[in-house]
């Protein structure tokens, strides 16, 4: 886990998202949307630490695409970051009565197969750092599922108050992924859905294809399928062009071979979740987070990317 931030810089930081937010849930809804839009494609021109960082991601993902193209991407990801962030301050007005003007769900007999296979052992959600996933969570919860989030604290201890207490306003559980285990085995066994991000690199983890290049990626989701019988369904939030409409779609659940020895049976379970998160990156390239470091981790003796 990264080192956390404290001192005057986190608090500098936390002043900086708490001032924006502000501004933000000052707008309506639709304006606010469209200033996040604006600010995000702002960002984007003078990110000069996180934007070598998405480029040479790109570059990795999509080697046959012009850096034209691929810088096109990246300010389609920033300006969907500033959507999220217009829509995340406005989380609070988004109620039952609202929601279906705002989320649907597209693949919604995916979900019903998995629940019927799942015997009331729960269900597994596989997703990632796609599309506006804080309003996926909130909406599956407005839509009367009951939602545990396995969760990497930010490194901003007060970012992380503020990003929780917006999940708890939904009645949705946040689990330390440090202590996940036995509390995601007891949510499943009382039947929740617990989503599990699966795009971040881990320092000690499981090399699966990613683009085609290895990715060290957590075994913690095969590991609780594999302990639970919980089925696995890949599900990801879609945005509707720049509007306000989104749909979370969902992929018909993994159906991963079960292999004759169980390190084999974990790296299958990760190597098709993380299928799934690729097939959702290439479909909505600009939907997904590239300024994380996704190939930090290499195996040994391999070159460094960054």
């Amino acid at each position: 886990m990264a080192r956390q931030k404290s001192g005057p810089r986190a608090e500098f930081e936390y002043a900086l998202v708490a001032g924006l937010a502000g501004l933000l849930r000052a707008l309506p809804l639709e304006r606010a949307v469209r200033l996040g839009a604006f600010l995000g494609g702002r960002i984007a021109a003078i990110d000069r630490f996180n934007r070598p960082v998405a480029m040479r991601n790109l570059e990795i993902a999509f080697p046959e695409s012009s850096p034209a193209r691929r810088l096109a991407v990246l300010r389609g990801s920033y300006r969907n970051w500033g959507r999220m962030a217009a829509e995340w301050t406005h989380l609070h007005e988004i109620n039952r009565g609202n929601i279906e003007r705002y989320v649907a769900y597209d693949g919604f007999e995916n979900m019903l197969e998995a629940e019927r296979s799942s015997h009331g052992r729960g269900t597994l959600v596989v997703t990632a750092h796609f599309g506006n996933f804080e309003l996926m969570a909130a909406a599956h919860a407005i839509y009367g599922h009951r939602v545990a989030v396995v969760h990497r604290p930010l490194r901003n201890p007060r970012i992380d108050v503020l990003v929780s207490g917006t999940r708890a306003h939904f009645g949705n559980l946040n689990v330390d992924r440090r202590f996940a285990a036995r509390t995601v085995l007891r949510l499943l066994r009382d039947n929740w859905m617990v989503v599990v991000p699966l795009d971040l690199d881990v320092r000690r983890g499981l090399f699966v294809d990613f683009f085609s290049i290895k990715a060290c990626t957590s075994t913690g989701l095969a590991r609780l399928a594999m302990a639970s019988g919980a089925p696995v369904l890949p599900a990801f939030m879609v945005r509707e062009g720049s509007t306000l409409r989104h749909r979370i779609t969902i992929l018909p659940q993994l159906e991963a071979e079960r292999c004759a020895g169980r390190q084999e049976s974990i790296h299958e379970i990760t190597q098709h979740a993380t299928a799934a998160i690729e097939t959702m990156v290439r479909r909505h390239p600009d939907h997904w987070h590239w300024i994380h470091r996704r190939w930090k981790t290499r195996p040994l003796g391999e070159k460094r990317f960054y």
